[in-house]
């Protein structure tokens, strides 16, 4: 049997999902390493949400002209913002705000809608686990 990206990507992900679908290692900024969530606090789910090349927090609010930026189902849920160690958010984008990292600004690597109070998600590809 061919040990293809797919089956790759799943045994990664088993590393980062506990039994009961929460993260089982820190979640962290891949760029300067800061923390932004404990073990435990986050829940696994697949939700497709776009989300804007990674640039720093001022070029982000820009909405002139097409965005770039990446499709992303792979997801950390957290349901309350007082439950990051370390996370920024943008101006409005829209009904939007990006979740940033607090201490580089970098992003962004989630997504939050003013509609809904209790959903916040980072995107597994745009983070570090240790």
């Amino acid at each position: 049997m061919d040990n293809n990206q797919g089956s790759k990507e799943s045994s990664d992900r088993t590393e980062l999902v506990s039994e009961d679908g929460k993260n089982t290692k820190s979640v962290l900024c891949q760029r300067c390493g800061s923390k932004v969530l404990c073990p435990a606090m986050a829940v696994f789910t697949e939700t497709e949400l776009f989300l804007p090349s990674m640039r720093k927090k001022s070029s982000l609010s820009t909405t002139e002209g097409s965005v770039d930026g990446d499709n992303l189902t792979a997801h950390w849920l957290v349901d309350d913002m007082y439950t990051f160690e370390n996370v920024g958010f943008t101006n409005d984008v829209g009904r939007i705000k990006y979740l940033i990292c607090a201490d580089c600004e970098i992003g962004p690597i989630g997504w939050h809608c003013l509609d809904d109070k209790k959903k916040f998600y980072i995107a597994l590809d745009r983070v570090n686990h240790a």
